[in-house]
């Protein structure tokens, strides 16, 4: 079964809106054109397997917690299942959407588009027809929309506007409240917020003031609008208007002042403060608020990466700190009011800060550039990655975040290993240097460096963690350091060309090396570094992999070929035209066809999968293809995007795209009012001149396989994606027969025939039905049933309980299993350990995890026992010294036994 989209890694926010879920554990963020869920309380992420078609720009989250509207760039909705996380609904608002909002009811929601803002009847429990009903549409602001809030009860919204205005509607007809505008801004509104069961509102421009606004009337105040006549209905439903009302001017802030009839038993506001947040002038613009209701507590963030904690109403300075420099571009508050989440986009960078005790509850950040390697570590359990921004961050698979960045580089990081102990990474860089970190202390314990300054293209390491190797792209040279003393060993000369790729046999002391000069040079570490074999291949070398068993060398060239050799005898095994396979992508200025541009492409990166029989190869494509080695013939082709935000991905020309001048895109817009220079006046300044917008092209820039063999993962244009065979739930039997049902199991069960039940689970090969079997085997018996297991069986088993560990709860129990199977059957798997050791990597994986969270939770009990123990002492409740001695000879040896 091919594997399945499981993760998205390296890239934590994009741009939109934060939302936190309805119990406040959980942050929604939006990333691309997909969308990552972080569990805060468990310290997991998981990015929802679906996708838009270009850039997520807003999410409307439901009261309840259980559907999510995304909308991106140019207006197409999904609407989500956050419980099933699938779509359910799509939907195209024509026009770009700035911001939606649900009420807190959950029976309605307000988009805001152009300068409207439509209020549509939210997706109820039941199956419809339509999804999005359109309810009523508000006409008022004379500029594009920015921002909604709704009251308490759902019975009025706000909207804020470009046009300064901030705009009240009413989501029923109230006879006292049909619309209301508010002025008193000299900017751009950026957020509007009601007060609690309330109509009284805060309004807050981007020239960072904040207006208090006083409605004369509570909510239980607003009176329904009689019912109209018959005509005067039958005519509103003609022209489908419900509630477009024209508004004529206002008494507030330079407006006129309407007739006094059209004033009289309405509701009204009156400003009673205002408030500037730049009283010292070293804050620039606003760009973010947020504002929790019980609590009374505003947030807001500005251009500069500095936010306020403010106590509302009377504008009290809680905290004001930094975060980073550069714009804040999304905040949101949980529901209890303790965690506030900013997102930064020109970093791409997330955090949740609890204000309260002043600490981060998350925090983490993407690479700013993209990411040029990977590396899985020996089990599995861990990723490297190196990125063009010279940064070197650390994965943990199982939990999707980043645990330690590595900043020692001063340019870009070209290629990053862990070496086989799985404690130490390496990384060379541009910047001359190679360095070893260490995973213990956090640490750069070593630094390489050549005799003369060069740049590091590509690295490898041999088998036993010794031998250093980098190949420079300057000098054309290959580097071998000792990783024990940190001296350099030798310079291997020969390649005529830069250096691309070095790979070392994981079996032999044998280094092969690729360059551009059309070879592949095969050096032999044990004889003095000399030249074994040079293979000549018929273009430029680009990238060069060992079988995992050391048996077989794959080489990736210029021509767009995978050709197979057999180093030992020199001799070319097989070949893959793998050009056409690459399916290029026509670029937005491109002059020529995607199909005669992809002539010129080839695959970057390649990697053997665990067993050895597959190979993964990516390039300047938006696909990553995998071949069978043996047949030679292509088995998936996985497609890693479908975000048109990005370039190359349309394999055709847009000709709406086109005019008489030739491409729109060779028309630099810059990045609008928010991020860039809008197109001003004549004479007028304002935003960062130097700003262009750009598509980034979409690319794989290195693939790599699990040594567990389940699954693989690419570092793309989007981010470090994932892709695992241990997600959804497929029907998968195995030597199935007629006999082999759910109820015949259970009979086996009962008669106490464990062998026979467990080889029947497997059969079926249903999951819990595995496990349900398992579990019901005595503790006392597994070390007959084991015995009595079938050889294939075997296999089997220990792989279903190294998918266990991760989930059970019945650690020493299936520690039980696992040490019996190996005690009994060890020997007879010894002799097929090359296939087997993705399987055992796994188990050893899951096993490691326990192991590390059960050894500090004893260290930690160990230690409290002791210090209780000390302490009764102390205050004359002494016991005999022989008890005291045996307690803790007793916690020593249970300490050891979890250990």
């Amino acid at each position: 079964l091919p594997p399945q989209f499981s993760g998205l890694l390296g890239t934590v926010y994009r741009r939109g809106n934060l939302s936190f879920t309805r119990d406040g554990n959980s942050l929604l963020s939006p990333v691309g054109n997909r969308i990552s869920l972080f569990d805060l309380k468990n310290n997991k992420c998981e990015t929802l397997p679906l996708a838009t078609r270009l850039n997520i720009v807003c999410v409307g989250l439901s009261p309840d917690g259980t559907l999510a509207i995304l909308i991106d760039e140019e207006g197409a909705a999904l609407l989500v299942s956050l419980i099933g996380k699938c779509v359910i609904h799509q939907f195209y608002f024509h026009k770009p959407v700035h911001s939606v909002s649900f009420s807190p009811d959950g029976k309605k929601f307000v988009v805001t588009k152009d300068n409207l803002a439509y209020l549509y009847h939210a997706p109820g429990k039941k199956r419809e027809f339509n999804a999005f009903v359109l309810d009523k549409t508000y006409y008022g602001p004379y500029d594009e929309t920015t921002c909604i809030d709704w009251t308490d009860d759902s019975k009025c919204f706000a909207v804020g506007s470009k046009d300064m205005s901030t705009w009240v509607f009413g989501a029923e007809r109230w006879a006292n409240l049909i619309y209301y505008s508010l002025g008193g801004h000299k900017d751009v509104i950026v957020a509007c917020f009601f007060e609690e069961n309330s109509l009284d509102l805060y309004t807050i421009s981007q020239d960072a003031a904040l207006c208090v606004w006083q409605c004369d009337t509570e909510l239980d105040g607003l009176k329904p609008m009689p019912p109209k006549d018959a005509a005067k209905e039958k005519k509103a439903a003609e022209d489908d208007e419900e509630l477009l009302e024209e508004p004529k001017g206002e008494e507030i802030h330079g407006k006129a002042d309407p007739s006094e009839q059209e004033t009289r038993n309405k509701v009204k506001y009156s400003r009673v403060a205002k408030y500037f947040f730049n009283k010292e002038g070293d804050f620039n613009n606003l760009t973010a608020a947020a504002y929790h209701k019980k609590t009374h507590l505003l947030v807001t963030g500005f251009a500069s990466g500095i936010f306020h904690l403010h106590e509302l109403p009377d504008f009290n300075l809680i905290h004001s700190l930094s975060i980073s420099d550069q714009r804040i571009a999304s905040i949101s508050i949980n529901c209890t009011g303790d965690w506030i989440a900013f997102g930064c986009s020109g970093l791409g960078q997330l955090l949740v800060w609890e204000w309260q005790s002043e600490s981060y509850v998350l925090k983490q950040q993407g690479h700013f550039n993209s990411m040029v390697s990977l590396a899985y570590s020996p089990d599995g359990q861990y990723i490297v990655t190196g990125g063009e921004d010279g940064k070197v961050k650390v994965w943990n698979t199982s939990s999707s975040f980043c645990f330690v960045t590595f900043t020692e580089h001063n340019s870009g990081v070209t290629a990053v290993t862990f070496t086989s102990t799985g404690y130490v990474v390496l990384s060379a860089s541009l910047d001359g240097t190679v360095r070893a970190f260490d995973l213990h202390r956090y640490r750069n314990f070593r630094t390489f460096t050549s005799p003369r300054p060069s740049q590091f293209s590509c690295l490898a390491v041999d088998s036993s963690g010794e031998i250093v190797a980098a190949g420079s792209q300057d000098s054309f040279e290959i580097f071998i350091w000792s990783m024990q003393s940190g001296r350099l060993l030798d310079v291997l000369a020969g390649h005529e060309g830069p250096i691309s790729s070095l790979s070392f046999n994981p079996m032999k002391c044998v280094l092969a090396s690729a360059s551009w000069d059309k070879t592949v040079k095969l050096w032999d570490m044990l004889d003095s570094w000399r030249t074994k074999e040079t293979l000549i291949i018929n273009s430029d070398v680009l990238v060069v992999a060992f079988r995992p068993d050391g048996k077989e060398l794959a080489v990736a060239a210029l021509n767009g070929q995978i050709t197979f050799w057999d180093h030992e005898n020199a001799v070319q095994t097989g070949s893959i035209e793998g050009r056409h396979d690459l399916q290029m992508g026509r670029k937005e200025l491109d002059k020529i066809t995607a199909k005669q541009a992809a002539k010129g492409k080839s695959f970057t990166t390649l990697c053997y999968s665990a067993d050895g029989q597959s190979i993964l190869a990516g390039g300047l494509s938006k696909f990553v293809c995998i071949y069978n080695v043996k047949e030679q013939i292509l088995m998936k082709k996985f497609e890693i995007s479908c975000n048109y935000s990005l370039d190359a991905m349309e394999e055709y020309l847009d000709r709406r795209k086109m005019t008489e001048f030739g491409s729109m895109a060779l028309i630099d817009e810059g990045g609008g009012g928010d991020e860039g220079v809008a197109i001003p006046l004549p004479g007028v300044k304002r935003g960062d001149m130097s700003y262009r917008h750009f598509k980034p092209e979409i690319r794989v820039t290195c693939v790599r396989f699990c040594p567990t063999g389940r699954s693989w993962a690419a570092t793309t244009t989007e981010g470090l994606l994932l892709y695992s065979l241990d997600s959804g739930l497929i029907f998968d039997p195995f030597e199935l027969d007629i006999d082999v049902t759910p109820s015949n199991i259970h009979k086996k069960l009962n008669q106490k025939e464990y062998t026979t039940a467990i080889v029947m689970a497997f059969k079926l090969n249903e999951k819990k039905l595995i496990q349900e079997v398992i579990e019901a085997v005595p503790s006392s018996e597994v070390d007959v049933v084991c015995s009595s297991l079938p050889d294939l069986y075997v296999e089997k088993l220990l792989e279903f309980l190294a998918s266990a560990f991760e989930t059970s709860c019945h650690l020493e129990f299936y520690l039980i299993w696992a040490h019996k199977l190996l005690m009994l059957h060890g020997q007879k798997l010894k002799t097929r350990s090359v296939k087997l050791l993705p399987m055992i990597q796994f188990l050893h994986k899951s096993i490691q995890r326990h192991f590390e969270d059960v050894s500090k939770l004893c260290e930690w009990n160990i230690y409290n026992i002791k210090y209780a123990l000390a302490i009764s002492q102390q205050r004359g409740m002494k016991r005999p010294a022989e008890e005291t001695a045996g307690d803790e000879e007793e916690l020593d040896s249970d300490s050891d036994y979890l250990m």
